[in-house]
């Protein structure tokens, strides 16, 4: 396998190295674009769990849009909670202030029996629209993000993907 490298002109080779950083680079760019542009850190995420059947199942994409702070009731976002990294997607069942007063917003799976108090932070009764939500979903792929559920279910995966990944763009001839 490695004769391989050796049959490639040093030339060639960093052509091969520098294509790959080119494909990288593009990824990152795009996703910080839409990161702009829909002043969302996370323009795009994946269910993971199923506390949104039926309208979402787990492994949809879903894309989101942080432009505009009045969410109403009915709504289905994304939100942080304090201290944790995972993503949860759920619907607002309850609005307090807005206007004047900073918008707070109680949330709920639409497959869970209660509201989502016992998920955020310890002493938090409710989110800041300001601080915890990520953005509210305007669209979704149904399944599409299985293939992230299982790169990070089997993180051996993720060597496999990425060595393979990079071994094809190295060997591949223009």
């Amino acid at each position: 396998m490695l004769s391989m490298f050796g049959n490639l002109q040093p030339r060639q080779l960093l052509t091969q190295v520098l294509n790959f950083a080119l494909i990288l680079s593009t990824a990152f760019m795009l996703w910080k674009g839409l990161s702009v542009a829909t002043d969302s850190p996370s323009p795009i995420v994946v269910v993971l769990s199923g506390s949104m059947e039926p309208a979402f199942q787990r492994g949809d994409l879903l894309f989101l849009w942080n432009r505009g702070q009045d969410t109403q009731i009915g709504e289905v976002v994304v939100y942080n909670v304090k201290g944790k990294d995972i993503p949860i997607v759920h619907r607002v069942v309850r609005r307090y202030g807005g206007g004047d007063k900073p918008l707070k917003l109680l949330t709920k799976g639409d497959n869970n029996l209660d509201d989502d108090t016992a998920l955020y932070a310890r002493g938090q009764d409710y989110l800041e629209r300001s601080e915890d939500i990520i953005g509210s979903v305007k669209g979704y792929v149904p399944f599409v993000g299985y293939v992230t559920i299982l790169l990070s279910e089997h993180p051996w995966l993720k060597t496999v993907m990425l060595g393979l990944m990079g071994l094809m763009v190295v060997i591949q001839r223009e």
